[in-house]
């Protein structure tokens, strides 16, 4: 049996199987596959079918290549170009493995024909975009004034991050300034305790940035321990 017709085999196999998407982006009003929704059940279905997915990169691409088990020279290979991101606040391995995780999803998502959300058919759907126009702003800190531009830092003070959102933004624009805000919150803490005040207080600002992206989510709390390790020990 030819390495196609395994590969096909196996799509249908996923095809029947029962995934449940937990990625949301409540912002677009939509649902997605994270990795882990569906990359357990391909690497069951390719042991059942002689196959092995092996992902590498390049300066250039991404590439997948699904290999026959019992042949090895026959391989079906896909290849994305490779990307970059530059969170604000993350240093370069941070990014580099940011863009690694989405590189990976994708790549699986080619392979296996995996059914997705067309983010491009939502952004010109003249309903939804009319819908997310109507929804009133989101106000993540209250009404009253702040003692500094962006958030207060001296001890004793509560680390207010002044951080709005506007639905019709670009919500990655708004990611960026969330981590910037964080950053600066965490480079003038004094204690390991003024680290756990930021977040609570800007608790609201975080939940919001899980919503929009997961992964830079986890990359703004990596500063949080980093920060926390500066204390250990001291």
């Amino acid at each position: 049996m030819s390495v196609y017709r395994k590969l096909q085999e196996a799509r249908i196999k996923l095809q029947n199987t029962a995934l449940k998407k937990s990625g949301k982006n409540k912002f677009a009003g939509y649902e997605y596959f994270e990795l882990g929704d569906f990359l357990p059940a391909i690497q069951n279905i390719c042991e059942e079918h002689g196959l092995c997915g092996v992902i590498s990169y390049t300066h250039e691409e991404a590439t997948l290549r699904i290999y026959d088990v019992d042949d090895p020279l026959s391989n079906i290979t896909f290849a994305s170009p490779m990307s970059s991101a530059s969170l604000k606040g993350c240093h370069d391995v941070q990014n580099l493995g940011a863009v690694q995780t989405y590189l990976r999803r994708y790549l699986w998502t080619n392979a296996f024909e995996i059914v997705e959300h067309d983010a491009l058919d939502m952004a010109n759907d003249p309903v939804a975009t009319e819908k997310e126009k109507a929804k009133p702003a989101l106000a993540v800190v209250p009404k009253e004034p702040a003692k500094k531009e962006v958030m207060t830092g001296n001890a004793g003070e509560d680390f207010r991050m002044r951080v709005t959102y506007e639905p019709e933004g670009d919500p990655y624009e708004w990611l960026d300034l969330v981590s910037d805000a964080a950053h600066l919150a965490l480079t003038l803490v004094k204690k390991e305790e003024d680290i756990m005040s930021i977040f609570r207080t800007n608790k609201v600002i975080f939940d919001k940035a899980k919503d929009v992206d997961k992964v830079a989510f986890e990359l703004i709390m990596t500063q949080f321990t980093e920060a926390k390790t500066k204390f250990k020990g001291v």
